[in-house]
């Protein structure tokens, strides 16, 4: 048996996920299922959906049943999960809990089949609309509920109404008053109406398939956490050099050696990579509360700056704020497009 409390974190990269010995008994996160539960049966709902272990949040397609990710089973994989992407999603328990609610939203649909009802389609649009790998959204739009982070109601019909369910189910929402004046209040109460509508039933489909489930992964931490950070990125080096060299003064090789013999004396004086790296996490969380982006991608982003700052030997100029300033701003403005197209600019610098 792996003791979690003792492994290095060497041996516990070349672990399986399947061999790690967790479970949701016994801890915090099973407190916040009970609570879901809670909650759905103050609403006189009869459907509990299954929660288990799985490498990610997720409520497989078609299926009844929540996966809960592996991490927040245990206190070591909490950190390393941290370590690894900068967060644990979902780590504490109004996170958790608003997680929880927006897969229940999922596992419900599928349970009464609701999204296969004409009024359901009349609302919200079809199940079939596919899913892209991103989504554009209007922040200001007053059509949708706002409940995760980065406006995701917006993503497609079944994450419009899931979070909508997810605002409708949460204690103390006062979504009357919150919503009141906005369209998204017309589909709270369509939402109202169809939960009370299959009140006091069971479910049409009681059992679902644990699809992901951490029992049975044989992939290793180490393999799983290269295959997450894994992601699309523009062809290097030259991609920042235009708005990179408006921000900051580029040094021939020769005025770079002396700018170096000169920091020595002077401590003022400061290299853009070293500005970048210094205010980095500052930038990441600002540019994270504004975009909603997963932050280990705004992070490998401030890196790739950072290194490329360095070989074009860039200097701060004579106002750190103002360079600053610019720089959040061109990180911001690359994040935002990347929410909306999946690539940090127009595909192949275009």
């Amino acid at each position: 048996m792996i003791d979690l409390a003792a492994i290095g974190e060497e041996e516990l990269l070349n672990t399986r996920l399947c061999d790690l010995p967790i479970a949701i008994e016994g801890t915090w996160v099973e407190e916040c299922v009970r609570q879901l539960y809670d909650e759905l049966k103050s609403k006189g709902l009869e459907f509990l959906p299954q929660c288990y272990l799985a490498d990610e949040w997720l409520t497989p397609e078609g299926e009844t049943v929540i996966g809960i990710p592996f991490y927040l089973a245990h206190p070591v994989l909490t950190k390393l999960e941290r370590k690894m992407m900068l967060e644990a999603e979902g780590e504490g328990k109004a996170w958790c809990m608003q997680l929880l609610r927006h897969e229940a939203g999922h596992a419900i649909t599928y349970a009464y089949a609701l999204n296969e009802r004409k009024e359901w389609q009349d609302i919200f649009g079809s199940s079939q609309e596919e899913y892209g790998d991103t989504y554009k959204f209007k922040p200001y739009s007053k059509n949708f509920v706002r409940h995760i982070d980065g406006f995701y109601a917006q993503y497609h019909p079944d994450e419009d109404f899931v979070e909508t369910f997810a605002v409708w189910l949460t204690p103390d929402s006062n979504w009357q008053e919150r919503y009141q004046g906005w369209k998204a209040l017309g589909k709270l109460q369509f939402v109202d109406t169809l939960m009370n509508s299959i009140k006091g039933q069971p479910p049409v489909k009681k059992k679902g398939r644990k699809l992901w489930d951490q029992k049975r992964l044989t992939i290793t931490l180490r393999k799983y956490y290269a295959n997450k950070r894994r992601q699309v990125q523009e062809e290097f080096p030259d991609f920042h050099d235009v708005q990179l060299n408006k921000i900051f003064k580029a040094l021939s090789p020769e005025e770079w050696i002396a700018f170096r013999k000169e920091q020595k004396r002077n401590r003022n004086l400061l290299s853009a990579e070293a500005l970048i790296r210094m205010y980095a996490k500052n930038i990441l969380n600002s540019v994270d509360r504004c975009t909603g982006e997963r932050k280990y991608i705004i992070n490998d982003l401030l890196k790739n700056i950072a290194l490329r700052a360095r070989q074009l030997n860039l200097i701060v100029p004579d106002s750190q704020a103002i360079a600053l300033m610019q720089l959040s701003v061109y990180v911001t403005s690359l994040v935002a497009n990347y929410r909306h197209t999946g690539w940090f600019r127009g595909r192949h610098g275009k």
